[in-house]
């Protein structure tokens, strides 16, 4: 087999895989899977919020799992290993699911959003958005978004720093869509703010003070005059 058909083959297993699990794997938080080709076989790595949840009591879940992906997808000897996510509340695929676990509840679209917003903002995010799209309230589709801290929309930071995911739930109005997107704790170059070198005026040398002579008592003009002019004498006859 060519090379490229094999690396689309092997994506298209992935996708069918990953599509199964979503639906199977869903009340235990599942977020993504690898498969691996080793010589023993296949290995596949899931990564969920409650590993608990899949391994089951004594290992049962994950065998029956096991068996059902070696029937389904034509695996062999089937490997699985389970990943429990670092911090849930910074994952966009475990908060989006847990507001379409709360929808589901019947917990209004607005109360579930502002919970899961403050969850995120609390396990130390840097700006979050969350978007509902569908029959919220009417008949009539609509979208709502939630926003808080700073999230970036475009660009090479966002391309690799934002995480984003979306999911949907089946209400009795119709399908309504929840859009996350999170912007973790990583620090970008944008945050390296390189400050000016200040820049100082130099001193100014002040001239040396020199004490100043007594002023002389000089006679002004008009006095000089009054001098010169002989005094009138006065007669008497």
């Amino acid at each position: 087999m060519d090379v490229k058909k094999q690396f689309v083959s092997a994506g298209k297993v992935k996708a069918q895989i990953d599509d199964f699990l979503i639906e199977e794997l869903r009340r235990s938080g599942y977020v993504s899977v690898e498969v691996q080709k080793t010589p023993m076989g296949h290995r596949v790595n899931i990564v969920a919020e409650r590993p608990g949840m899949i391994i089951g009591r004594h290992g049962t879940t994950i065998r029956e799992l096991a068996t059902t992906l070696e029937k389904k997808f034509s695996l062999e000897n089937v490997q699985i290993a389970v990943t429990p996510v670092g911090v849930p509340e910074l994952n966009a695929k475990v908060m989006a699911n847990r507001i379409a676990f709360a929808l589901e509840r019947g917990v209004h679209f607005r109360r579930s959003a502002f919970i899961a917003l403050r969850q995120i903002m609390e396990a130390g995010a840097r700006g979050a958005e969350i978007q509902l799209s569908g029959k919220l309230t009417s008949e009539r589709s609509r979208f709502e978004k939630f926003r808080n801290g700073v999230l970036l929309k475009a660009g090479d930071v966002y391309l690799k720093s934002i995480d984003e995911a979306v999911t949907f739930v089946l209400m009795k109005p119709g399908l309504i869509g929840v859009k996350v997107k999170i912007f973790p704790p990583v620090k970008t170059i944008d945050d390296v703010v390189v400050q000016p070198p200040t820049i100082t005026e130099p001193a100014l040398a002040t001239p040396p003070t020199t004490e100043s002579a007594e002023p002389t008592s000089e006679p002004t003009p008009l006095e000089e005059i009054q001098e010169a002019t002989p005094a009138k004498t006065e007669v008497k006859t």
